[in-house]
């Protein structure tokens, strides 16, 4: 172990972006490297820092820092596919406020437009 960098749990997680105690559940569900054999000498696990700045880091936040061109246009067209649903929904909006001007049923609108009756009704008290 000597001349390799070691972090300890905390350190670890801090390199991550996450508390402790997530850090802590990352390495019991094996989503993060297990710690070096043995204590330092105040009783602490220590891991190597180089596999945990290689290790890919799960969960929602996890950077994006690594992501290569392909991954960044899939993010692109997540985000164009995002912006086409609010055009759809503020669409499917006006159709409601339509059709409770000529007098439809909420019901027979919302089947119509594939949401729950309770969403229709939402919208149209916020219209």
């Amino acid at each position: 172990m000597s001349g390799t960098e070691t972090w300890t749990s905390g350190e670890c997680a801090q390199a991550w972006g996450v508390k402790t105690a997530t850090w802590s559940g990352y390495v019991s569900r094996g989503q993060a490297p297990q710690p070096l054999d043995g204590y330092d000498e105040q009783g602490r696990r220590r891991w190597d820092a180089d596999e945990v700045r290689r290790f890919p880091r799960p969960g929602v936040g996890r950077s994006r820092s690594g992501a290569g061109p392909e991954a960044e246009a899939l993010l692109a067209e997540m985000r164009e596919a995002a912006e086409r649903i609010e055009e759809l929904r503020a669409r499917q909006r006006e159709l409601l406020a339509t059709g409770k001007r000529q007098g439809l049923e909420v019901l027979a609108m919302s089947r119509a437009l594939g949401i729950s009756r309770q969403t229709a009704t939402n919208w149209l008290d916020g219209a």
